[in-house]
């Protein structure tokens, strides 16, 4: 039987699901929504279809096309068009639809929620304030004036709504650019800095967990780098980079995030929100009282980018067919597989990225054919246009590409992808990426 699968996603982590569904003998027919020129053009073995005009909020349209294509399963991996409501509409009209509901994805598109739901399960998270106006945050830190905070807005921002602030001044300048999220951030959280208990960072980490709603599989985890420039500096982006599985976590640390997940699951079903699909646990080990709990940063109601392109290559099971079984609630019965290889992704970006400048804009990127070629190499595509064979940047600054580089252990994957990158140029702007991605996990010897 030759299926059709649709997936609603635009970046890389759609591109790396494309790739693995196409490996799949079931699939014949690869569509995305909008998709990007990487998947047009590079998934050569599948008959591929993308809709670059298409908003993945477009929920109406959407529901339509896919009726019209009667497609074997539709992929929701975009996190606005699960706060629009895709996967309630795709199910309505019986098409079979991976995904969690509007109000199961809440989890994600309203920070405040899942904060006041973490805590009703007495689960680790920061101490946490909610306001929906900036005079009462900014008193709020007036009154507390020597923390460190994250000021984040409750809705959507594409990975860009947390704005650290290591002082008062810091914290009330991150507040009144609240405005700037217009509706997302019209409520923000103000939350503790969670630090160990002599002062140094906790551990970041990714985990991503498939549920069909009973039974649920943790597929992976990384550790991710969201801000622009080396050593965490610079604004916070949707992703630099990443490392998977991630190096520093024990199993007594798996074990507790395993927890969190199964605690979250079970209490989803009990309101009747069941969780179909992919659920993004963004935890910080912190070391308190002697003892090293994960607590929950956030949570995403679909795959981590870049985390995606880390982790998904590795699992060898059929897309397809994990797809099929979250469908039939049958989860429990599959095996999850994995290659056990170590995967370091970095994101090629514009220069300007993740701010406004348009200065870089439609310039050629030469090299890129010839990073593909190298060995223990993979690539995708994210914003960057593919018009004759020849890639150039798009209209406005983005994360172009991201290279993975394979191995047994961090140092040999790591040099594999900076190795490629070395092989990509923009001879007239010059390509950014960090430097510095898995460079502190070569040093790390304690995991947590």
């Amino acid at each position: 039987m030759k299926e059709i699968v649709v997936i609603v996603d635009g970046g890389g982590r759609g591109s790396v699901q494309a790739e693995k569904y196409a490996q799949s003998p079931l699939v014949n027919k690869l569509i995305a929504i909008p998709g990007n020129d990487w998947i047009l053009y590079k998934t050569t073995n599948k008959e591929v279809e993308i809709f670059p005009a298409l908003k993945t909020t477009d929920v109406t349209a959407i529901t339509k096309i896919c009726g019209q294509m009667k497609p074997s399963l539709v992929v929701v991996s975009q996190d606005n068009a699960i706060a629009a409501g895709l996967v309630d509409s795709l199910a309505e009209a019986e098409i079979p639809v991976l995904g969690p509901t509007q109000q199961a994805g809440k989890l994600e598109w309203d920070k405040a929620y899942s904060r006041r739901l973490l805590s009703k399960l007495d689960i680790p998270q920061p101490k946490f304030k909610v306001f929906s106006s900036g005079k009462n945050g900014i008193n709020y830190i007036l009154d507390n004036p020597n923390q460190d905070y994250f000021i984040k807005a409750s809705g959507l921002c594409e990975g860009k709504g947390a704005l650290p602030a290591r002082n008062k001044n810091q914290a009330i300048e991150a507040i009144l650019k609240m405005k700037r999220f217009g509706q997302a951030g019209k409520t923000y959280l103000v939350e503790e800095w969670l630090k160990n208990d002599d002062g140094t960072p906790g551990e970041e980490f990714s985990a991503f967990a498939l549920s069909d709603g009973f039974n649920f599989q943790i597929l992976g985890t990384a550790k991710d780098h969201k801000r622009a420039n080396n050593f965490d500096e610079g604004e916070n982006t949707g992703g630099m980079g990443c490392i998977s599985p991630h190096p520093n976590l024990n199993k007594e640390t798996l074990g507790k995030v395993e927890e969190i997940f199964d605690k979250t699951f079970s209490h989803l079903r009990k309101l009747k929100k069941p969780y179909r699909g992919i659920l993004y646990l963004g935890g910080m080990v912190v070391g308190k009282a002697g003892k090293q709990t994960p607590y929950v940063i956030e949570f995403n109601a679909r795959w981590g980018d870049p985390e995606a392109q880390s982790i998904i290559p590795g699992i060898k099971n059929d897309f397809c067919k994990l797809g099929m079984a979250v469908l039939n609630k049958d989860l429990k019965n599959l095996k999850i597989e994995t290659d056990n290889l170590t995967r370091v992704v970095i994101a090629g970006v514009t220069r300007g990225y993740p701010g406004p400048d348009l200065t870089y804009t439609n310039k050629e990127i030469f090299g890129i054919d010839q990073a593909i070629e190298l060995e223990e190499i993979r690539f995708y595509g994210g914003g960057l246009k593919i018009v004759d064979g020849h890639y150039f940047t798009p209209k406005k600054p983005s994360r172009l590409f991201y290279v993975v580089g394979e191995g047994d252990d961090i140092w040999a994957a790591r040099t594999k992808a900076y190795g490629a990158l070395k092989e990509v140029r923009i001879p007239e702007i010059g390509l950014h990426y960090r430097t510095d991605i898995a460079l502190t996990a070569l040093s790390k010897r304690h995991p947590v």
